[in-house]
């Protein structure tokens, strides 16, 4: 299989603190998530994935502790996770209704990969824990931009199970451990608008002045 981005270089090797790129200006200019319901097949394929996830991991990481790790969810897997997140509904939930199981089953089943995001702080007490979590953030966005440099559509989304007890057991998560975000990867099917964005009057300021 051709590689889609270049090999690491050695550890030590002396590297260029910039590169200038076109290419890489207009992604980040009009990079664009996918619509949650219009990630269809195909998605990468395990070495694709592996690819787009080595790539993922290459961001600041003070220390390098490596405070993140993923969690891949494909083919019969999704529907299998889906299962327990179904059972996790029907257990907690008051009056809880068939559409609520079935919502809660098709979850994984939204795009032909999903990858959840795991942050997994060290806290030792030299590098807060708040500034490893954020590098898991950053995680989650250059997982996005790498998917969408290869030709895949994706959507970063938490929702419900990011957030429950159960679901952290089921995925095998320590007490310190969190989801940062479930990673939807696939092909769009339609072509998502653009949407309104900040605007940089507002949330700029130049301390001083």
């Amino acid at each position: 299989m051709t590689k889609t981005f270049p090999p690491a270089p050695p550890v030590g090797t002396p590297m260029l603190p910039v590169r200038p790129s076109a290419e890489a200006r207009q992604l980040l200019a009009l990079r664009r998530s996918a619509g949650k319901q219009f990630i269809g097949e195909p998605g990468p394929s395990p070495e694709e994935l592996d690819e787009i996830l080595t790539i993922a991991a290459r961001v600041p990481d003070h220390r390098k502790l490596s405070p993140w790790r993923f969690i891949v969810f494909e083919g019969e897997a999704r529907a299998k996770f889906g299962k327990q997140l179904a059972r996790i509904v029907g257990e907690t939930k008051k009056d809880v209704e068939s559409k609520d199981l079935i919502e809660a089953a098709g979850l994984p089943l939204r795009a032909p990969v999903m990858v959840a995001v795991i942050s997994s702080p060290v806290d030792d007490g030299r590098t807060p824990v708040w500034e490893q979590e954020l590098s898991a953030g950053a995680v989650c966005y250059n997982l996005l931009l790498a998917a969408n440099a290869s030709g895949f559509a994706g959507s970063w989304l938490s929702e419900w199970p990011a957030f429950d007890a159960q679901v952290a057991n089921v995925l095998g998560l320590t007490g310190s451990e969190r989801v940062a975000g479930f990673i939807y990867l696939g092909t769009s099917k339609v072509n998502p608008p653009e949407r309104a964005r900040a605007d940089i009057g507002h949330i700029v300021t130049r301390w001083g002045e």
